[in-house]
C-alpha cells in the first residue's frame, strides 16, 4: 500500500470496529478505507492488548469474543511499532499518559494525523498537535 496516506489511530478508533457507539460509522469508515487499500494505519505495538481491555469488560463480549477479536485485529496487519523513548517525553510535556503518548510520538514522528475518539487527549495535545477527533475523518471510499 506504499503512497498511500498513512493515518495514526488509536484504541479508542479501533475499539470502535467492536462496538456501536458514537462516531462508530467513522471509525468504519477508516476500516474500510485500510480494507480497501485507501489509507494505511500505524499505531503502537500495545494497541491490540488497549483494544482488548477496553472491551474485556463489556458484558457483551466474552472468552470467545476477545479470542475472535485478537485474531481480526491481527488479521488485519496494522502497522505495529515498537516504543518509542520520544513517548516519554510526551507524556511529560503535555500532561499525559505513557499509552496516550506512545499514539502521539509514532504520529509526531512520522508526520501524520493521529485520529482518537478521546477529546481530552486532543486538548491536551493542543489544536497545534497531530491529533484529530475521530468525527472529523473524511472518508476516501
Amino acid at each position: 500500500m506504499e503512497g498511500n496516506t498513512k493515518i495514526v489511530v488509536d484504541a479508542s478508533v479501533v475499539a470502535k470496529w467492536f462496538l456501536e457507539e458514537v462516531h462508530s460509522e467513522m471509525a468504519e469508515a477508516i476500516r474500510k478505507d485500510y480494507a480497501d487499500g485507501l489509507v494505511d494505519l500505524a499505531a503502537p505495538d500495545l494497541l491490540p492488548y488497549e483494544v482488548l481491555n477496553a472491551l474485556r469488560y463489556n458484558p457483551d463480549f466474552g472468552k470467545a469474543d476477545h479470542e475472535k477479536i485478537a485474531s481480526i485485529i491481527e488479521d488485519y496487519q496494522l502497522e505495529l511499532v515498537p516504543l518509542k523513548n520520544a513517548a516519554v517525553g510526551t507524556a511529560y510535556e503535555h500532561g499525559i499518559s505513557i499509552y496516550d503518548a506512545a499514539y502521539a510520538a509514532l504520529a509526531a514522528e512520522m508526520e501524520v494525523e493521529l485520529y482518537t475518539a478521546d477529546e481530552k487527549l486532543i486538548k491536551k495535545l493542543g489544536s497545534g498537535g497531530p491529533a484529530r477527533h475521530l468525527s472529523e475523518y473524511e472518508a476516501r471510499g
